[in-house]
């Protein structure tokens, strides 16, 4: 599983930045896509990463601002033109549907795919699907805007080989049964329980996407224990009455939700065009002076999570 941030600037694109759009590439669905937002330009900063598009299956937009939707239709455009046939759910607030009605049928646009609209009109489960399950929540912003929490279901655990050889069963579809959760009935007519076998199940892995947000309880409740947090932090710590007015956070307000929260990983974004490259170490910075686990987002890179079973054998 691996976060890819397409862009990271808030409002409009700078030279170094493009705006707002993430990936997160999955790992049980045979590598497919899901993306969260699409700001204008979104479709060339992928042509600039091994991600294809043709592997998204779900697009998540948290809200109708422009620089998270506005790339939305030439994407979809593309997706089509390029071969893509396998379904696509979009998801996002009352309005999407009409949005996409107008402009694929103002342009004229066909897409050679099904394609359905789901607008969120309640916080709660989104979908429960492919060893996934999605929740939404209301954020604090101008207009109605959704975070999302993506929670990859457990695995079971490993099996106990050292007491399936004591008991004499050899490795082969019996493990396999085994391993499913299925009991075991031997040639003796002995039963071997699936349970007394199987190590303690593997925890899945959670990531929290928020759009556009003040600090809220809806925030903190769907960061809460996530292994990664991406929250935006538009403004530095000396705009905090900017950020109030325009319905945005300032990086310290990001840190204090992350370490409410008890997270593993915050990564801020979203961050105001009048800050240059080389000013998110200072961002950067003073987020981590509340959550030392905070990293500005860059772009075109991979952030890998590793599942719990990975980081105890590192441990």
């Amino acid at each position: 599983m691996e976060l890819w941030f397409m862009g990271t600037s808030a409002g409009m694109p700078i030279a170094e930045r493009n705006v707002s759009s993430i990936v997160l590439s999955l790992t049980r669905t045979k590598g497919s896509l899901w993306m969260f937002d699409c700001g204008e330009g979104t479709q060339h900063q992928l042509l600039r990463t091994p991600l294809k598009l043709s592997r998204l299956t779900k697009l998540f937009i948290t809200h109708l601002h422009g620089d998270h939707l506005f790339g939305l239709p030439g994407l979809l455009s593309s997706r089509s033109s390029l071969g893509g046939t396998a379904s696509l759910d979009v998801y996002g607030p009352p309005g999407l549907r009409e949005f996409l009605d107008a402009a694929l049928r103002l342009s004229d646009t066909h897409l050679n795919y099904p394609f359905q609209v789901h607008e969120l009109e309640a916080e709660g489960a989104v979908l429960d699907e492919d060893g996934y399950t999605v929740e939404c929540a209301l954020l604090d912003h101008r207009i109605a805007c959704f975070g999302y929490r993506i929670a990859e279901k457990p695995r079971s655990g490993s099996l106990r080989v050292d007491v399936l050889t004591a008991a004499g069963v050899p490795p082969g579809p019996a493990y396999g049964k085994l391993k499913a959760g299925e009991d075991l009935r031997l040639e003796d007519g002995s039963v071997i329980r699936a349970a007394d076998v199987l190590c303690d199940p593997i925890p899945g892995r959670v990531v929290a996407v928020m759009g556009d947000t003040r600090p809220c309880e809806g925030a903190l409740r769907l960061a809460q224990g996530a292994d990664v947090l991406v929250y935006e932090a538009t403004f530095g710590a000396d705009l905090a009455e900017k950020a109030e007015q325009y319905g945005h956070s300032t990086t310290l307000q990001a840190a204090e939700t992350a370490k409410a929260a008890n997270i593993s990983r915050l990564l801020i974004t979203h961050f105001s065009s009048r800050y240059g490259p080389d000013q998110l170490a200072e961002l950067e910075t003073q987020a981590r002076g509340v959550f030392p686990q905070t990293d500005a987002a860059m772009e075109l890179q991979a952030y890998p999570i590793p599942s719990p079973s990975f980081r105890t054998n590192l441990a």
